[in-house]
């Protein structure tokens, strides 16, 4: 059961998120650009002016996320008051709970990834490694739980290269993710992925070890 005390923790993380991402700078920087946006001949550069509207829209995705952050925080307070006085049940108070630990975790998360490439866009190319036809079914598989997890965190998911491989799987592919910190969030899937099973290709059902990278 939620108590005043998971609240109270949600709300101190809440406040620390406040100070470690300026938000008040941020405001305040976001003003200082849209006047400059509404400037006689602000568009005679527009190069520069694209510039400052794409640090707008930066700037306005911290504050928005910030925002929304607040308003469930402020939404899990009230249902909170509600569920002490009978008036919501315990699964709705529970939902409304793991809304708002669920974006304070994003935000969080986001905020650790500091390096200016973060924010762009990632692109992984999947092949399989020795194994044959083993190898070449594994890299499917990695190509397709890759696929999936980033339609599921909302990333616009492109094939820049495919190549199918004959018999099953594929010999190579290069996948595009494009969203916000894409990079971020990708930069450390590398290296050598193994898996042991027993072959649906081979007719023995001998143990293979495949591997993709």
């Amino acid at each position: 059961m939620i108590n005043d005390q998971q609240i109270s923790d949600l709300k101190k993380r809440k406040n620390n998120l406040y100070k470690c991402l300026s938000i008040e700078v941020k405001e305040n920087k976001i003003k200082e650009l849209e006047k400059k946006t509404q400037r006689n001949g602000f568009w005679d550069d527009s190069k520069n002016a694209q510039k400052i509207l794409i640090q707008i829209s930066k700037l306005n995705a911290w504050v928005n996320s910030y925002n929304s952050l607040q308003k469930e925080l402020d939404e899990l307070k009230v249902f909170f008051e509600f569920f002490q006085a009978g008036e919501v049940n315990e699964n709705e108070l529970d939902h409304q709970y793991s809304k708002t630990v669920a974006l304070i975790n994003d935000l969080e998360f986001k905020n650790m990834l500091g390096a200016e490439e973060d924010n762009m866009s990632a692109i992984m190319t999947v092949n399989p490694g020795a194994g044959g036809t083993e190898s070449q079914d594994w890299a499917e598989m990695i190509m397709r739980m890759y696929i999936m997890w980033g339609e599921k965190n909302r990333f616009k998911v492109k094939e820049l290269d495919f190549q199918k491989a004959e018999s099953a799987g594929i010999k190579s592919v290069t996948l595009e993710f494009e969203g916000d910190f894409a990079f971020g969030h990708l930069k450390g899937e590398n290296g050598v992925h193994r898996l042991v099973r027993i072959s649906p290709f081979d007719s023995n059902a001998k143990r293979h070890t495949s591997f993709a990278s």
